[in-house]
């Protein structure tokens, strides 16, 4: 899915949590979304899944403007918070036989794949434990494995290398995302580690005070800072000391 936004903004109140933010994304790509905190990382991605409406500016899926009423559009893809909300006396089952459902993709070779994820995550074994006996790293991953199994054409995931998952469950992330991309899907994460963003985005966009500072790779974020061998941080410390 092609991804574009136009000059968008979003208010609570008197504070500006988004100030024109615009940049598009290609299918096939992963994108990182890096900031301090309170940025704005959180409300780009609430607006991108519409449950947030932007005060101004356009948000466009495959050039189709989209509004919180398009389900349609809303249905092609899949927003996973830092926190997810599930219902916590459903067991991993339960939870991954509705999100199926609802994205219509309950077929029985959905169910095959959902399967494997749940091998592939370590969750096998705890399918039919409440989700309230489960720690806050499974529950996520009974979470993301509900995404993966719906295979979206657009992931939004807020914070998933602080959401609690061991080191299995982010490596198998990382390796699923890389597949997904390599069918077309687009994935936009949020994230604080900078050394995640930098070997694990095809795009990075630097949020400050709101504003998307700096969108692109790593090679054209270097360009702008006329040194190609700065990292991540020494191009978001810069930036943080330039402004006012």
């Amino acid at each position: 899915m092609k991804l574009e936004l136009r000059n968008v903004s979003k208010l609570f109140g008197a504070v500006r949590a988004l100030e024109r933010a615009s940049f598009e994304v290609e299918p096939g790509q992963i994108v990182a979304v890096v900031g301090a905190n309170g940025a704005g990382k959180t409300t780009l991605l609430r607006c991108l899944a519409g449950v947030a409406a932007p005060d101004e500016g356009l948000i466009l899926y495959d050039d189709e403007s989209f509004v919180r009423g398009r389900l349609d559009l809303r249905q092609r893809l899949a927003f996973l918070p830092d926190f997810p909300f599930l219902f916590l006396e459903m067991n991993p089952l339960e939870h991954l036989g509705m999100v199926l459902r609802v994205y219509g993709a309950d077929g029985a070779a959905q169910t095959e794949r959902a399967l494997g994820l749940l091998r592939d995550f370590d969750l096998l074994p705890l399918v039919r434990r409440p989700m309230q006996l489960l720690s806050r790293g499974q529950i996520y991953k009974t979470a993301l494995v509900a995404v993966l199994a719906a295979d979206p054409e657009l992931w939004l995931l807020d914070e998933p290398f602080a959401s609690g998952m061991d080191p299995h469950g982010i490596d198998a992330l990382k390796r699923h995302a890389r597949e997904a991309a390599a069918r077309g899907r687009t994935i936009v994460y949020s994230t604080q580690i900078l050394d995640i963003a930098e070997r694990f985005a095809d795009r990075i966009c630097i949020l400050h005070r709101a504003e998307v500072r700096s969108f692109g790779t790593l090679a054209e974020l270097q360009a702008q800072t006329h040194d190609t061998a700065r990292s991540l941080e020494e191009i978001f410390r810069q930036l943080r000391s330039e402004t006012p």
